[in-house]
């Protein structure tokens, strides 16, 4: 007889070689870095001094942490480049987080089941998040279900990003994370411009957002000639805030409501023609004016002709028209006017009237907050290409090395610019081949 009896502990494994194959492959790799873990043992000593020396760089400092307005009162934290960073020096670790079940809901929309960790392999403990995904992505006109693999890529890890500061931090201890912190502040502050030059920088800087001297004092409570290091550091965090248009001036600054800058777009380019139309004026009226010696006597081959001369004045002929002035380039709009446009454009009932709101923007922002508005476009309108000859076009545009590094930024910062691809690596191109050429101007 063949009659057996199966093993109650046993499970017969139905799955295919290549799954276990990764699934073993897999636990090697776990079982030989807890391995090393306990061979080589973290030293906390030197760990805790390559924290301080990787917070030391500003670049890193100025990244390591967010901060955001809510409820009047600033919320700040660590960052997940900060949380990366401290895991990274402390060793024997590993964090990230994985998409480990896929399917589609009763409404039809998929749904991700994705999990966050950090593992300490020293001590083998292991906090991991799990949350659910939905492939949806909601709009004013209700939203739309998420097909594209790339999309859904992206909201998963732009959702997992948080989890995982958050099992990270869990992972790292609270005096650690603490210290780190405290290093970013002096890092920050040691970089800090409190001179007379620097504080008058900081004042223009804003001023062109329209936020007056007054409000920044009020901000700060005090006179600027007396505003601290870490003032400077926590105003430029603010300013970064209101460049890319993540926040109005009244989140942080209070403006009056009748020195408030007019919102809407049909304002915008009201106050902007009517600046196109006063330096026209005034261009038309240098030209009209005849230069002038050092002696106050006119140059009369700049003002006329000789006598003689066919079609001068003394033979009747009319005097050559003036060359026509060159149109004003765009002017900067305030933080208000862009939050306003960039409310139009979320506001808007399609695709067609957004990108007429861009289009009318063209004329009265400049190249940076051109990209700004472009990249709000993208986010909400995802279906829409990235116009990669518009945008070059932009770049061409720009007239210093400091015009064309904050369109860049801008373009990167909002999402305008793809991540990666031919696309991305021709404008790049195009916009080394614009530096190079500024620079040698």
């Amino acid at each position: 007889m063949n009659d057996s009896i199966s093993n109650p502990f046993g499970a017969s494994d139905s799955r295919g070689v290549a799954v276990r194959h990764t699934d073993s492959r897999e636990d090697t790799q776990v079982l030989a870095m807890v391995t090393s873990a306990k061979r080589f043992p973290r030293d906390v000593v030197r760990a805790a001094d390559r924290i301080l020396n990787a917070f030391s760089r500003t670049t890193l400092a100025e990244a390591a942490e967010y901060q955001f307005a809510r409820g009047g009162s600033n919320i700040t934290g660590p960052s997940i480049r900060a949380a990366e960073a401290i895991s990274q020096q402390w060793g024997n670790m590993s964090n990230g987080w994985s998409e480990i079940a896929r399917s589609v809901g009763e409404d039809g929309v998929g749904v991700s089941i994705v999990e966050a960790f950090c593992v300490d392999y020293e001590s083998n403990s292991r906090e991991a998040i799990k949350f659910v995904v939905r492939h949806w992505r909601d709009t004013r006109q209700g939203g739309y279900a998420l097909k594209d693999e790339r999309d859904i890529y992206e909201l998963c890890a732009n959702q997992a990003q948080r989890r995982k500061r958050a099992c990270i931090l869990a992972q790292i201890p609270g005096d650690v994370t603490e210290m780190a912190m405290q290093q970013v502040a002096v890092t920050l502050k040691a970089t800090a411009d409190t001179s007379p030059e620097g504080i008058k920088k900081l004042a223009d800087t804003f001023a062109e957002l329209g936020i007056t001297r007054e409000a920044i004092e009020k901000k700060i409570q005090r006179k600027l000639e007396a505003i601290t290091a870490a003032q400077v550091v926590t105003l430029k965090r603010i300013y970064a805030s209101l460049r890319d248009a993540m926040s109005d001036p009244k989140d942080w600054f209070e403006i009056e409501p009748e020195a408030a800058p007019a919102a809407g777009l049909e304002a915008l380019r009201t106050a902007a023609q009517k600046k196109r139309e006063q330096k026209q004026r005034e261009a038309a009226g240098a030209l009209a004016t005849p230069p002038t010696g050092e002696a106050g006597a006119v140059d009369p081959g700049a003002a006329a002709g000789p006598a003689d001369a066919p079609g001068g004045a003394a033979a009747g002929g009319a005097a050559e028209p003036a060359a026509a002035p060159e149109p004003a380039k765009p002017v900067k709009a305030t933080a208000a006017a862009m939050s306003a446009l960039q409310k139009s454009i979320y506001g808007a009932q399609s695709a067609e009237a957004a990108g007429s709101v861009l289009d009318g923007a063209r004329a009265v922002v400049s190249a940076e907050q051109l990209a700004t508005l472009a990249g709000v476009y993208r986010k909400k309108w995802a279906a829409a290409p990235f116009d990669e000859a518009a945008f070059v076009a932009v770049l061409q545009a720009c007239q210093s090395t400091d015009e064309l590094d904050a369109t860049m930024d801008a373009a990167r910062t909002s999402g305008l610019l793809p991540g990666e691809g031919d696309a991305h690596d021709r404008v790049v191109e195009a916009y080394r081949a614009r530096r190079a050429e500024l620079l040698e101007g």
